[in-house]
């Protein structure tokens, strides 16, 4: 098996019962100093690279200062943004957690209430049945369909309200593949008790 085998949902339970190292990928962090995270030069870097290529089987790469990182931990928000603009600096756990994601085939889709909102991870290529039993298995069972909005299009609206008037709001079925940033509202009724195994 190798890093990128996607296989079903049922291929991957299955093997993930034996938690393969070989079958997991890899992202290879490479910490630098502030000074040469800044200058985006270390004499190491393309020895790192050659060996990941070479020896790792590749594989992906994200150079970081552990030690800007500490720094702007502890620092007030503000006073951290501040501190990058003027060091011409971006940190680089967004990149990181995103590349963790990505690699291991994870995404986030959303449910919203009047109090609350919830992200919810799952496996990229769930359809909608599958998301809707991450949160309730009796949402999966009696599942009828989803309400979906993608994320961006709130956001650029600004409203629930609005993205329906924009027609952008959109009824989805069992077959629905949920995308990253889908914010869902599932409509479900379960009459009967689960069956017994």
């Amino acid at each position: 098996i190798n890093a990128e085998y996607m296989g079903t949902v049922t291929d991957v339970r299955y093997l993930n019962e034996y938690s393969l190292l070989t079958a997991k990928p890899v992202i290879y962090a490479i910490n630098l100093s502030e000074n040469d995270y800044k200058r985006k030069k270390n004499k190491y870097l393309p020895k790192i690279a050659a060996w990941v290529q070479t020896q790792a089987g590749g594989g992906t790469m994200i150079p970081y200062s552990g030690a800007l990182e500490s720094k702007l931990q502890e620092m007030p928000e503000d006073e951290a943004a501040a501190y990058l603009k003027a060091e011409e600096m971006t940190s680089s756990l967004p990149k990181i957690i995103r590349t963790a994601f990505s690699t291991v085939h994870l995404i986030y889709f959303f449910t919203a209430g009047p109090d609350e909102v919830r992200a919810w991870c799952i496996r990229k290529g769930y359809k909608a049945p599958q998301a809707a039993g991450t949160i309730h298995t009796d949402f999966e069972r009696g599942f009828i369909c989803a309400e979906v909005m993608a994320y961006d299009i709130l956001r650029e609206q600004g409203s629930e309200l609005k993205v329906k008037e924009a027609g952008k709001y959109r009824q989805e079925g069992k077959e629905y593949v949920v995308a990253d940033g889908d914010v869902i509202f599932f409509k479900f009724n379960v009459t009967a008790p689960a069956k017994k195994k």
